[in-house]
């Protein structure tokens, strides 16, 4: 058991949290004369080791799960949760969203091509809910930052608020609120051909270019600002605002999250920067979950497609799940970590 313990903190720490790639730069640093000990010496040293990290892990669980998802194009989704009914569809749906693209606004179109395809309206939310906050790749940059029983507790309750949300929404019976050219439009069946492994892996290669096109500005920033707080702000401020002192930290780390636009990859560096200045767990999950649920950018969007009483509920109904996610957190930070 001993042995399985240290083999799995070895794997944590140097495969998915690459802690040599932490040590190698701090060598190389120091070697070219930049003091990793200071302020400006410790901000190079986590912009480049977080940004090389983000940007290995970001090529190889996108091409995972990009592989994964060859298997469910839209229509084949569409089929799969066709055979469920009440709840069991919005598990389903939940499931599903975790190996769909990694922002809010890559599922919104999935979101109208399902709504339009005439699935309920319900089935449809657990999947807009889940997939941008539980994807495959969460899990795994999780396992890196916070170890498994964090990352496994977040996909958990982030799958829970997806199938209590479209479950809330379906009997609320409020398909009248979505807007009429998608209640009327019809989605195409296309026949889908057998792919081939060649095919596959081409597929997902470039989904890697493309998502990496659109993330890698966001993943930048958030390094920085991570970086920034990390190594610029002191630790009591960050206490102070988001420590134990604050039982609203949890509102405001939701709240803060919504003007912003950043999938998984761009949150980590800034949830890690905020755990080490002493940000509780809670505060640290519940800020990812509101950046990448509810940023403003695809709220937006989604309302193109639903009317302001619907896209009001939608809200709702993540804000709140998203702040009692972050109170339970930080109610068992201490048991878990």
């Amino acid at each position: 058991m001993k042995a399985l313990k240290s083999g799995w903190d070895f794997f944590q720490s140097e495969v998915l949290g690459m802690s040599w790639l932490n040590r190698l730069i701090e060598t190389i640093l120091n070697a070219c004369g930049l003091d990793t000990s200071t302020r400006i010496g410790g901000s190079v040293q986590f912009f480049l080791y977080n940004t090389i990290k983000i940007m290995m892990l970001l090529v190889f669980l996108i091409l995972l799960i990009s592989y994964v998802q060859s298997y469910f194009p839209p229509e084949r989704t569409k089929k799969i949760l066709g055979r469920f009914h009440g709840v069991g569809a919005n598990i389903i749906a939940a499931l599903l969203g975790t190996v769909t693209p990694f922002c809010s606004c890559s599922s919104i179109p999935l979101f109208i091509g399902f709504t339009s395809a005439g699935l309920p309206l319900g089935v449809t939310f657990s999947f807009l809910i889940s997939s941008p906050m539980v994807d495959l790749g969460s899990l795994v940059l999780l396992m890196s930052i916070f170890g498994w029983k964090i990352a496994v507790l977040y996909v958990v309750l982030g799958l829970v608020i997806a199938v209590v949300g479209g479950t809330l929404i379906e009997k609320l019976h409020l398909d009248k609120e979505v807007e009429e050219f998608i209640r009327n439009g019809h989605a195409i069946d296309v026949p889908q051909e057998e792919l081939h492994f060649k095919d596959r892996m081409k597929y997902a290669w470039e989904q890697v270019v493309s998502t990496a096109k659109k993330v890698v500005p966001y993943v930048l920033i958030g390094v920085g600002i991570g970086a920034f707080i990390h190594n610029w702000i002191p630790e009591d401020f960050i206490v102070k605002i988001l420590g134990d002192n604050n039982p609203f930290g949890v509102i405001l780390a939701t709240l803060a999250g919504v003007p912003m636009y950043a999938d998984i990859f761009g949150t980590i560096p800034i949830a890690e920067a905020l755990l080490a200045k002493g940000a509780l767990l809670g505060v640290v999950l519940s800020f990812m979950m509101g950046v990448t649920t509810l940023s403003l950018p695809s709220m937006i969007m989604l309302r193109k497609a639903v009317k302001p009483n619907l896209l009001g509920i939608f809200i709702a109904i993540c804000t709140v799940g998203i702040i009692v996610v972050g109170y339970f957190f930080n109610a068992v930070q201490y048991l878990i970590v």
